[in-house]
């Protein structure tokens, strides 16, 4: 029997870049490259590896022979070991310029575009408490962390309120206190983890699927209004009614509390009732005089202000007179879509899940908005010529996909029609520059500008202006 080889340890190992997925990287004298966590560039340190393949290593740093001038401080004691917020310990500055260089390496590199001169990214004025929605997994069986562990001491509590470990799907790190989202956030969760306990409400164990307190959801929004929705696994109406009449006791300026009762295997809410308990089953955002009503199942850019930055930079690009039919892809709860609807003639609004539509269209109600419209349905497949030619050939196309990117059938369309102007919005500058490639024939980038929505992360958002090319047609009539 072949013995299993032992993981190396590379000394003084220079970190001279971050990677994908908040990772950072250096070199090793066999000319490998090693991805390790919780470093930044300029550190230097020995690095112990636990996955070896043929061009790279994973590891992890064991030692600091010197440490970065670009490092800060974590402000949460959860750092390293929750997996959110994987920059933390690096400054902020750093940060904007790291994710400023992923977008450019990423359309030069993949989209072998070219590039005007790039408009600096656009940071974040908080860089703490920024999210306006916080969704948190109860466990009877909490992560121990190593210090815990090798203390031998007895463990008072194994429930806990928190986040998954990551790549542990049944692993439960109990949060004390998250630097993401404003009071009172850590209050209401803490709160309610705390009552449970001393009235014997059973916690969710993900494994054996059994447990009652299953997931917590925080929204809060800009007008001051908070939603709170808990789910449970099983049902026990006693102890429900004294979970949910205590939290609406202790913390009266919730706005919407509801519950759900979710028995099958996984915990997503989307197929699932939601009841109110008390107030109303939704609250509002706010954007330039627009309101958007958000309900336990609409989505909304998770952080508030800044996507009001995103929002008017594609406005911007977009140079809208008043004149032009605007098509909005991926158009979700049409928020980008009401947001230019006033300096534009017309705006058709496309999205696949029906319930976003619903949202878009109330919400459009609301605002007394009688130049947007929208359709549900797979943008691969129901943006045709027949679509086209049914709601008007647009002069301007803004596109904000998934991570994915744009579907290749889409892509074609947009080139079919040859509108003038293309604003693509893009949570994943990959997919983005490999779409990008595929225009090149009849656009040219104008203008490329990014913005951070996620400080003490590694993700960062992209708008890029295209201009059609001057002599290239459009293919439909």
């Amino acid at each position: 029997m072949a013995r299993k080889k032992k993981n190396l340890i590379f000394e003084n190992i220079e970190i001279i870049d971050t990677a994908a997925k908040g990772k950072a990287v250096g070199k090793t004298p066999d000319g490998r490259v090693v991805f390790v966590s919780n470093v930044v560039p300029g550190d230097v340190v020995d690095v112990q590896t636990f996955r070896k393949r043929k061009s790279y290593y994973e590891g992890k740093a064991i030692r600091f022979e010197k440490y970065s001038d670009k490092r800060a401080e974590p402000e949460c004691e959860h750092f390293g070991v929750c997996g959110g917020c994987k920059w933390q310990n690096m400054k902020y500055k750093e940060q904007l310029f790291f994710k400023q260089k992923e977008v450019t390496n990423n359309l030069l590199r993949i989209g072998h575009l070219d590039l005007p001169e790039i408009t600096p990214i656009l940071g974040c004025k908080k860089i703490y408490f920024y999210r306006n929605k916080m969704e948190f997994s109860f466990s009877d069986s909490r992560w121990l962390t190593p210090e815990e562990i090798e203390s031998n001491k007895d463990i008072d509590s194994r429930f806990a309120c928190g986040f998954h470990i990551p790549k542990m799907w049944d692993k439960i790190l109990d949060i004390e206190k998250c630097f993401l989202q404003e009071d009172p956030s850590n209050d209401i969760r803490n709160s309610i983890r705390d009552f449970a306990v001393k009235n014997n409400i059973s916690f969710y164990n993900p494994r054996h699927q059994h447990g009652m307190l299953r997931t917590l959801m925080i929204r809060t929004s800009s007008t001051g209004e908070i939603m709170v929705v808990v789910q449970f696994f099983e049902e026990d109406i006693e102890k429900r009614e004294a979970l949910l009449q205590f939290i609406a006791e202790k913390f009266p300026e919730i706005t919407s509390l509801q519950y759900i009762i979710n028995n099958k295997g996984n915990d997503t809410i989307y197929d699932q009732e939601v009841i109110l308990f008390k107030g109303r089953d939704h609250i509002f955002e706010e954007m330039e005089g627009l309101q958007f009503k958000i309900n336990a199942k609409s989505f909304y850019q998770t952080n508030s202000e800044q996507a009001h930055e995103l929002y008017k930079i594609a406005r911007d690009f977009a140079g809208l007179t008043g004149d032009e039919l605007v098509y909005d892809l991926y158009t979700g709860t049409g928020t980008i879509a009401q947001f230019i609807a006033k300096k534009a003639k017309k705006v058709v609004g496309v999205e696949s899940v029906p319930e976003a539509i619903s949202d878009a269209k109330e919400n459009a109600t609301r605002n007394n908005m009688d130049n947007v419209e929208f359709f549900v349905g797979d943008l691969a497949k129901v943006f045709t010529e027949e679509f086209i030619l049914k709601n008007g050939k647009p002069d301007v196309i803004i596109t904000d996909p998934p991570r994915d990117g744009m579907h290749k059938n889409v892509v074609d369309q947009i080139m079919n029609i040859a509108p003038e102007k293309v604003v693509y919005v893009s949570c994943n500058s990959a997919t983005q520059a490999r779409d990008l490639a595929l225009m090149k024939e009849a656009y040219t980038i104008e203008k490329t500008q990014s913005v951070d929505m996620f400080p003490q992360t590694h993700h960062v958002e992209n708008v890029v202006l295209l201009k059609k090319k001057e002599g290239f047609k459009s293919k439909l009539t």
